[in-house]
């Protein structure tokens, strides 16, 4: 697909915060006959711009009463010690978020647990058994007055 112009930019911004908005409703939407809308659509998810679609979950509905971010420091700067890593926190259903960043830590973490006792526990019983990890700081979510992600 070539470069993503106005209308695809208009398409891809009605559908982060809607996904599930008909296709008659989203070319009226961005100004676009229906059939030329869904050619769009369909041309965005082909070409891997549109990657898939994704249900936003209620926290409280679902027994998520604690989140918090983990920045993550490995002993080792081994691409072993990071596969490793990163094998253990794809295996752990508390880990929402596992990403591989730059600065003084290696990984930056979303965390999502019951609550701070059930983060504890996967504290010490996950990540502090893990013989790469080196230093572990926890950043609790007190509120999220923006949150963008689907």
């Amino acid at each position: 697909m070539s470069a993503l112009d106005d209308t695809d930019r208009r398409i891809l911004q009605v559908l982060t915060r809607e996904g599930r908005i008909s296709n008659l409703a989203l070319a009226e939407r961005v100004g676009l006959s229906p059939s030329a809308c869904l050619r769009r659509v369909a041309a965005l998810e082909r070409s891997g711009v549109i990657t898939g679609y994704r249900a936003v979950l209620s926290p409280q509905k679902t027994g998520v009463g604690f989140v918090a971010y983990v920045t993550v420091g490995l002993n080792a700067h081994t691409k072993s010690a990071q596969e490793a890593f990163e094998r253990a926190m794809a295996r752990a259903p508390e880990v929402r978020e596992c990403h591989n960043i730059t600065g003084n830590w290696e990984y930056l973490l979303r965390i999502e647990a019951a609550d701070l006792a059930a983060y504890k526990t996967f504290h010490t019983e996950v990540l502090g058994t893990l013989p790469q990890v080196n230093a572990i700081t926890s950043y609790v979510v007190m509120g999220s007055p923006k949150d963008q992600r689907a």
